[in-house]
């Protein structure tokens, strides 16, 4: 948007940021809130700090001294973007994802040499762990969190015993080898540093971020159930929540969502295991020592890829589930169809030791049932795609792929806040400033969303 745009809605976002920021004890603070809403909004390539005080004609240490050192409570505005985030959404479900910020220094918040979906590969970068309220119309953050990762944890530092003190910690495994110039292996050798110099060096490098003690290392999808946590604390729950299969092939992540009374239909991958939905167990023989052996399944878990191959691509049917979107470029009277794709589902009772060992998992031995659901394209010789849901049993094949394609809304939301709002763009290395940048880059997107709901033609609104 540009400064005429701005000035056009000037209204409606002082009475957004009143809302937003009525937390803020000091007007000052509640001022320079606004401002930066501003800033991130306005045109420009760059909404890094100085870029955005040149646009907005103030000195650029006032808009860092706001994200870094200012008292303000972000915790308090997230809370209220969220609560105006599902009244303005009424959303259908809830996503779960997480994304990557490329970085070239180390010296950022929890930047590593990681895995980055977003990227496709392992780079220098940081991670962030989102939830998010959509629905075909609307999406908006409902939540963030910088992931921790083990470098960057002195907890997952073995110990004396070879251990690190983090439950959560990966053992290190070992490094793959690469070739020379000849084809000959040439094995990766890790220069190996002390312990203490480990901890040490990870020790200021968190007090040099800020980060706070009690953020250490776990998996994404536990600090996803801790955002669920938080979200339900502050009166909000999911309708339905779906994720992508780095959450939802995780027994864990599935477990905890029914122990929440969550429902879900999440992606997994073809090697997770189950039982066909009407195998049931038998008894085991009593040996006559100890207690009585709790009943199993006569055959041993089958992947879904086994199951769905078991059960057939004739199986498969045509489904549509929503409009496509229309291309910039295309002619507006042109029908722009519907995204459609061939499934069937079944029900299955995912196994794995994970879920043995699980609290719903009875003493008559019989694991929970829920949906598989498939996608097979025609003509390929395996399915592309598959889903777990507890939805109910009597629940419509075109629902469950509805529902279970919804997520797309999410990276509506990350293209939208990279590219237009400078999520990326924060160039401060503290763990507080990075939070409150992505924070208010949420709340000027959810401004946005308000806008173009509103008024859906109105210019700059994309």
């Amino acid at each position: 948007m540009d400064e005429r745009e701005i000035a056009r809605v000037r209204a409606q976002l002082e009475d957004f940021a009143a809302g937003v920021f009525a937390g803020l004890r000091r007007s000052d603070q509640r001022a320079t809130g606004l401002r930066y809403l501003r800033g991130l909004m306005l045109d420009g390539r760059r909404k890094s700090m100085q870029p955005m005080a040149g646009r907005l004609g103030v000195d650029h240490q006032q808009l860092q001294q706001f994200l870094t050192s200012s008292t303000w409570d972000v915790a308090g505005v997230r809370r209220r973007l969220a609560a105006a985030a599902v009244d303005l959404v009424a959303p259908q479900v809830w996503v779960v994802d997480d994304t990557g910020f490329p970085k070239d220094g180390k010296a950022s918040a929890c930047v590593a040499r990681q895995y980055s979906g977003t990227l496709g590969k392992v780079a220098n970068c940081q991670i962030a762990v989102s939830v998010h309220a959509a629905t075909d119309a609307a999406s908006a953050v409902l939540n963030w969190r910088l992931f921790v990762p083990e470098s960057w944890d002195d907890t997952c530092v073995p110990g004396p015993d070879g251990k690190p003190a983090n439950a959560h910690a990966r053992r290190l495994r070992q490094q793959p080898v690469t070739r020379d110039q000849a084809g000959a292996k040439k094995p990766h050798v890790r220069v190996q540093v002390p312990p203490a110099e480990q901890i040490d060096q990870i020790r200021r490098r968190r007090t040099a971020s800020k980060v706070p003690d009690a953020e250490r290392y776990r998996p994404k999808w536990l600090m996803a159930l801790e955002m669920l946590d938080e979200l339900a604390v502050w009166g909000l729950r999911p309708p339905l929540l779906t994720a992508d299969a780095g959450y939802g092939q995780v027994a864990e992540f599935r477990q905890g969502l029914t122990e929440r009374g969550i429902s879900y239909i999440v992606a997994t991958t073809s090697s997770t295991t189950a039982q066909p939905g009407d195998a049931q167990p038998v008894e085991v023989p009593y040996a006559g020592v100890g207690p009585h052996p709790t009943p199993k399944y006569p055959h041993p878990a089958r992947s879904l890829k086994d199951l769905a191959l078991a059960h057939g691509a004739d199986a498969a049917r045509l489904v549509r589930w929503r409009a496509r979107l229309p291309a910039p470029d295309r002619d507006p009277d042109r029908p722009v169809g519907d995204l459609s794709g061939h499934f069937f589902a079944l029900r299955v009772r995912p196994a794995g030791r994970a879920v043995r060992r699980g609290p719903h998992r009875g003493d008559d031995g019989v694991l929970p049932e829920c949906w598989l659901l498939v996608q097979w394209p025609p003509g390929q010789d395996e399915p592309s795609d598959y889903w777990l849901s507890d939805l109910p049993a009597d629940t419509p094949l075109a629902e469950l792929v509805r529902l279970a394609k919804s997520r797309w809304r999410v990276e509506h939301d990350y293209r939208e806040l990279k590219t237009a709002l400078g999520l990326d763009h924060f160039e401060g290395r503290s763990w507080i400033g990075w939070h409150r940048h992505v924070t208010l880059a949420a709340a000027a997107q959810l401004f946005l969303t308000q806008l173009r709901l509103a008024r859906p033609k109105a210019v700059g609104q994309t």
